[in-house]
């Protein structure tokens, strides 16, 4: 038992310590800080720390990445802009960045206080429930579903506890690794929505200004990482990747000993807790990140088997824009778990990689399944392969998609564009090497480093698909199909945004699938087996790829769910969700023709908007032209010569282009699948406005019968009485005059529905939520209201 007085000491510094870091902002007062507390828990053993875990360690996270005074505080906001590391990053000091990265360092003394903090279990936190993931927030909120939490993701397994004080709640329970993960997980989440609702103001006060939609949104400057900055100031990416390489292995998952030379000195019988400690750290990223407001977070037949549903709110229009900043967290995360897939390449490993049966376990294993001891038999596959790449499958498809389709008309192209760069990385591993961390590792300056180099520089000389990588692109296949089929959708989309920029996007996806005539030629047998098989043909042309179908419909099945729940998108390929893979299709939606339209677009676009850079634009066409013909063979694109000085239209942009028309139809014969009225709202859109007339426009067209198609009229005739009665009277008269008005009203509507019904139309409101015809309306109201102002006023 430990003296009193030694108690009180730790007790009293631990509270002077929270204080001193609650006042520390400048870089001087953050470098003395660190340095005060790792000389207290140098001069403290872990039994005396305990109250600095109790009382500093909260104020210490609050401070790091918010600038709060208390980080479980649910009425505060956070504001990532106040804390550390965004102060360090803003001050470009390298000296204060480097104090707070020797603090928080997986081999500092912080994190081997943790360590053995944790391995007495002498605190316990409750982490905020709203700082959770959306998914988790829900399953929580509901007291069907929060029983369910810890089976539903093996993040939360052993962690759901009642709370002491109100029995019938739930709460988070987590040690204090757990607990700081948690929290740096969810900064980059926090920081990207305030970031958001930043910019949605800024927007708001530029109603009419087009050529602000493509500019830069200044809400994002602050956190712009320009040349001028020094990559070691960025503290939250030194960190991201110190723990990875620390606590998530890569080439054998199940001899796992992180820092060995440092303080972190494990022994050998933590070989287990280090391995659940890298699968911990692999999830909390996961679904903080990836998964956070997912509407099908989970695999379908793992909430088919406890029951639980989710409501498709990101589909009906509430999914924000892609965060700021974000992207480039994930790219690194990403491109660090690839690393698994190079070793399981060069250690031969591509059958287990490919196999549908391997595949299909570790698709589960992050996702759980009845209990915790089932969720850690599933997981068990994965450890023997090698690899982690069926950990992110499922949650960085939606992560990618939800992008894609659901990215509004106004956003911001740079946050898409990030995203876009996380789908390229993870399409192209074999380009991967340890070179690729060569900076992080130089600032980091971890153990072992030029020997793991070693051990991938073979494979990562060769930088290009050879036949080892089949069994990654076999069990990644949606990535290199039906995703490409949703990009050329959002490409199609934001092409006026900027054209210079979307062209190249989709030139960089060609570039990747015709990069190898092996590749190119896998991808297409791949498309042809699937529909041999989907037709029903009794025997397939390629035999060794039949076993790989039902995991990819599967995967089409599960990856893609709840998208045809609504046509909300408003895109042309909602029709064809969760259905077919549409790349290869010879129909006006498939991949072959839409890349046409695209190309067609996308010149008469530079065309229009001309430019210094028309010539290098219309060779990046060009090479576009020659990336399709290779894919589909023969020439797809017909060649259009295009002189570098602009040219005069006559015609209107509208009128060059036209939705839906492809090669020889003419409009009458095309029929737009898409509904107008549910299209994203624009920004020349009042969105509230433009969501109550389409609701009331909606409630008309069904009242009328007008979403019916119109049926022959049945034709009535009225027996006349013959009882006649004289009219006399003023009032006789006047009701039969109304009468006689009302009959021909009703007439000439009964008219105009037939019309209306016979030529398909319907009402539309929506026209009057533009921000143009609101401010017609807005001025004739308050000029009308200030013309009877001034009446009165010359009365008076």
């Amino acid at each position: 038992m430990l003296p009193h007085s030694y108690t009180v000491d730790s007790q009293s510094k631990s509270q002077d310590l929270a204080s001193s870091i609650l006042s520390s902002t400048s870089s001087s007062q953050i470098i003395s800080t660190c340095s005060s507390i790792d000389s207290f828990l140098l001069s403290h053993s872990p039994d005396q720390t305990r109250h600095f875990f109790s009382l500093a360690f909260p104020p210490l996270i609050s401070k790091l990445f918010f600038g709060l005074t208390d980080s479980s505080s649910s009425s505060s906001k956070p504001n990532p802009s106040n804390g550390w590391i965004d102060s360090v990053l803003s001050s470009n000091d390298p000296d204060s960045a480097n104090a707070v990265f020797s603090l928080l360092s997986p081999s500092s003394i912080l994190f081997h206080s943790i360590s053995a903090v944790d391995r007495l279990s002498l605190v316990k936190y409750v982490f905020p429930i709203e700082r959770l993931p959306e998914w988790a927030r829900f399953a929580l909120s509901s007291n069907k579903f929060a029983q369910a939490l810890s089976d539903l993701s093996p993040l939360f397994n052993s962690k759901l506890k009642h709370d002491p004080i109100k029995p019938s709640a739930l709460q988070i329970q987590l040690n204090v690794f757990e607990y700081y993960l948690f929290w740096f997980a969810y900064y980059p989440i926090c920081k990207s929505n305030s970031e958001n609702s930043d910019s949605i103001s800024i927007k708001r006060a530029r109603k009419f200004r087009l050529e602000n939609w493509t500019s830069s949104i200044p809400g994002f400057s602050n956190s712009k990482r320009g040349n001028e900055q020094r990559i070691e100031c960025n503290l939250y990416l030194r960190l991201l990747y110190a723990y990875l390489r620390a606590f998530v292995p890569i080439h054998d998952l199940n001899a796992h000993q992180p820092y060995r030379s440092s303080l972190l000195h494990y022994a050998c019988g933590y070989d287990g807790s280090a391995t659940m400690r890298a699968e911990f750290v692999v999830n909390a990223f996961v679904h903080f990140w990836l998964v956070d407001n997912d509407f099908s977070p989970l695999p379908v037949n793992v909430l088919k088997s406890h029951g639980v549903s989710f409501p498709f709110r990101s589909v009906l229009g509430d999914t924000p824009p892609p965060s700021s900043g974000l992207g480039e967290v994930v790219k690194l995360f990403v491109k660090y778990l690839n690393l698994s897939s190079v070793a399981v390449t060069e250690d031969g490993g591509t059958e287990n990689c490919g196999n549908p049966r391997w595949r299909v376990l570790n698709s589960g294993s992050f996702d759980g399944g009845g209990s915790g001891a089932k969720s850690r038999d599933v997981a068990a596959p994965v450890r023997q392969a090698g690899s982690w790449n069926a950990w992110i499958q499922r949650p960085l498809y939606r992560f990618i998609l939800r992008t894609f389709l659901f990215c509004p008309v106004g956003s911001s192209i740079k946050n898409a564009s990030e995203v876009f760069d996380v789908w390229i990385t993870y399409m192209e591993p074999w380009t991967i090497t340890w070179n690729d961390f060569a900076e992080l590792d130089a600032i980091v300056d971890g153990a072992n480093k030029s020997e793991r180099k070693e051990d991938f520089r073979s494979h990562g000389s060769n930088n290009g698909y050879s036949p080892s990588w089949q069994g990654y692109v076999l069990s990644n296949y949606l990535y290199y199909s039906s995703l490409v089929m949703h990009f050329i959708g959002f490409a199609h989309k934001f092409l006026h945004s900027d054209v210079e920029i979307i062209v190249r996007m989709v030139s960089k996806v060609m570039n990747i699938l015709t990069s190898s005539k092996e590749l190119v030629d896998l991808i297409k047998n791949v498309d042809t087996v699937f529909h041999s098989e989907q037709a029903g043909s009794g025997k397939s042309m390629l035999n060794s790829l039949c076993r790989f179908v039902p995991s990819i419909r599967e995967q089409l099945q599960d990856w893609e769910d709840g998208l045809c729940e609504s046509d909300a998108d408003g895109s042309f390929l909602h029709e064809n969700w969760n259905k077919d893979l549409r790349l290869f299709s010879n129909g006006e939606d498939g991949g072959q023709q839409l890349l046409q339209l695209f190309i067609l677009r996308a010149e008469a676009e530079l065309q229009a908007i001309s430019g210094d850079n028309l010539a290098d634009n219309l060779k990046c066409l060009d090479s576009l032209k020659a990336q399709v013909s290779c894919l589909f063979g023969g020439h797809t694109v017909r060649t259009l010569s295009f002189s570098p000085e602009p040219k005069q239209y006559s015609q209107s942009r509208d009128d060059i282009f036209k939705p839906r028309r492809v090669g020889n139809h003419a409009s009458s014969e095309i029929k737009y699948r898409g509904d107008w009225m549910k299209r994203p709202i624009s920004d020349d859109e009042v969105a509230w406005l433009a969501k109550l007339l389409v609701r009331f426009s909606a409630w008309l067209n069904e009242s009328l019968g007008l979403n019916q198609a119109e049926s022959s009229p049945a034709w009535s005739y009225v027996e006349v009485s013959t009882d006649v009665a004289n009219v006399c009277g003023p009032t006789e008269t006047m009701r039969a005059v109304l009468c006689a008005i009302s009959s021909w009203l009703l007439t000439l509507a009964a008219v105009v529905l037939r019309l209306m019904k016979s030529h398909g139309l319907r009402v539309n409101l929506r026209m009057l939520a533009s921000k143009k015809v609101v401010m017609v309306l807005l001025l004739s109201a308050v000029f009308s209201v200030v013309k009877k102002a001034f009446g009165l006023f010359h009365r008076v």
